[in-house]
């Protein structure tokens, strides 16, 4: 039986442990159990190593405690906000180690976990969001585009991109090094949005190898997702004429599988696949949010049982696959990093704003540059002037 909570008037049914999507009606792709407990799919199989699966657990749990070391800087004012991505940590790391080295990925602004596995350094996130840059880090390296911060709009960067791809000849060569997909990642709340829609008819219309990977994670900010759908996200694909497939986000053995397999199509030259994880945000939308205004307590802690680290950890230590050595490296690594890192971002220097006028084009244009002299004489004006002596009468300077 599904387990049924309310937000209103709507129900809101969560996956039963059969694999079945909300109210039983769906197929929920499913390779791990909550419990820990490998089970095999028809049509999807993990293939990795045991090793494979420590490495997936360490992932995860260094994402998250960048993710909470990102939420406490905020709180103390080091961090003008922050998009939390606890409990989505399985649809994260699974999606990325779903994806080859070649493949491009187009973010929101909450995909810390991808941005983590494709290389990206956090302290270049953390940049972002202190407001000292846009996100500078090595995009033709990662792979990894910057963070997008307008909802769906970059479903559609990566269609285009994705067209761009399969006009280079980089699709269906039969060269797995050569072949080349994307994918987007949105949330449920910008199914919503019209730029999302109209990536899906390019994308179908000319057969794009783009993946569109949704993380359902139950709320767009306040607004549950029964008010914005009456069907389950993946089965809109199929109105725009390509396959959609739900997957168990917090089981991130499923989610490498999934999106394995629909990258490997989107290569080959069939074009683009609609995956939905079905998970759920653990915080707030962002640091900005009240949670507690919206959702029930008892559903949160329904979603802790399907926590995706911990079903990993269960199973690795059903099976003998991990120590408590092992895990107690992990923790002393992710203790580590979290210094570091803050360290880190308690001493990046505050940009100068003169500097982003050479940022615009690659070579600056004339009309920039005066601009650039305009600005900077606008400043001298200030260090020029005299400090303001407050001791003095009426504040003379």
């Amino acid at each position: 039986m599904s387990e049924v909570s309310r937000v209103g008037d709507i129900p809101r049914a969560e996956p039963d442990d059969g694999g079945r999507g909300p109210g039983g009606d769906a197929e929920l792709v499913q390779l791990l159990t909550p419990e820990g407990e490998r089970r095999e799919h028809p049509d999807y199989t993990f293939d990795g190593t045991d090793e494979d699966v420590r490495g997936y657990y360490r992932d995860m749990v260094l994402s998250r405690r960048v993710d909470a070391e990102a939420t406490a800087l905020q709180r103390q004012g080091e961090l003008g906000v922050w998009a939390s991505s606890l409990g989505q940590e399985g649809a994260q790391v699974g999606s990325a180690h779903g994806m080859s080295p070649q493949d491009f990925v187009f973010p929101t602004y909450r995909e810390h976990g991808v941005a983590w596995v494709r290389g990206v350094p956090p302290l270049r996130l953390l940049a972002m969001f202190r407001g000292v840059d846009h996100g500078a880090w090595d995009i033709e390296q990662s792979r990894f585009a910057p963070y997008a911060i307008i909802i769906g709009a970059q479903t559609l960067h990566a269609t285009g991109y994705a067209m761009g791809v399969e006009r280079d000849g980089l699709v269906g060569t039969g060269d797995p090094a050569r072949d080349t997909a994307v994918v987007a990642y949105f949330g449920d709340g910008a199914t919503s949005q019209g730029d999302v829609n109209e990536a899906f008819i390019f994308a179908s219309s000319y057969n794009a190898p783009v993946v569109f990977f949704c993380q359902n994670n139950q709320w767009a900010i306040s607004e549950p997702i029964e008010r914005q759908s009456r069907i389950p996200l993946y089965r809109r694909a199929s109105g725009f004429g390509f396959p959609g497939v739900r997957v168990d986000g917090n089981d991130v053995l499923a989610v490498q599988a999934v999106t394995k397999a629909a990258l490997e199509r989107a290569r080959s030259g069939n074009g683009p696949t609609l995956v939905e994880a079905y998970t759920y945000r653990m915080g707030a939308h962002t640091t900005s949010d009240d949670p507690t205004k919206y959702r029930l307590a008892d559903e949160l802690e329904h979603w802790r049982l399907k926590d995706p680290i911990s079903r990993v950890r269960a199973y690795l230590t059903a099976g003998g696959l991990a120590d408590d050595a092992f895990f107690d490296l992990v923790d002393g690594e992710a203790d580590a990093m979290a210094a570091e890192l803050r360290a880190a971002c308690l001493a990046l220097p505050d940009p100068d704003l003169s500097e982003t006028f050479d940022w615009v084009y690659a070579e600056q244009t004339p009309y920039l540059a005066a601009q650039q002299a305009a600005h900077a004489e606008y400043v001298a004006t200030f260090e020029d002037a005299p400090a303001t002596d407050p001791t003095a009468p009426g504040g003379a300077r």
